[in-house]
């Protein structure tokens, strides 16, 4: 009956967990859901149980909920891998003019514009890229 009991809580702090949504109450459902499981397998007293979900949910919050919480905020630096293209080499692929043009830049093709929009930069030429717009490398020849 007591294991019945602590799958209860556990359910109870699920549904909570859904509307609060900071894994707080979902360490402690897993707690309790562990301890559902020792009580039913376990005949022990009523304290000893509530000391082994104690345990538990101090394990759970201490060392599986931070890493969950990090691993929820952490976003991809988009803006961070484009801005680390800036200044990196490329090789022109297409004519680079005002209008048109495509580089391999880091492996990838990209569109590509001279800074300068009266030069033009023919297929095989080494150019740097100032700026990224967009999807459009804007490059400069190499010295």
């Amino acid at each position: 009956m007591t294991a019945l009991l602590w799958f209860i809580g556990a359910a109870v702090l699920a549904v909570g967990e859904m509307v609060v949504g900071e894994f707080f109450l979902l360490m402690l459902a897993g707690a309790a859901l562990a301890t559902a499981g020792f009580s039913a397998v376990f005949d022990f007293p009523i304290w000893v149980d509530a000391l082994f979900f104690l345990g538990t949910s101090v394990a759970l919050l201490l060392g599986v909920r931070p890493l969950l919480v990090k691993k929820l905020h952490s976003h991809p630096a988009i803006e961070g891998t484009v801005a680390e293209l800036e200044g990196k080499s490329a090789v022109v692929t297409q004519e680079v003019s005002a209008t048109a043009g495509q580089v391999r830049l880091s492996g990838d093709l990209w569109t590509a514009r001279p800074i300068d929009p009266t030069e033009q930069y023919p297929p095989g030429t080494d150019v740097i890229v100032a700026q990224i717009q967009g999807s459009t490398a804007i490059v400069w020849r190499q010295p």
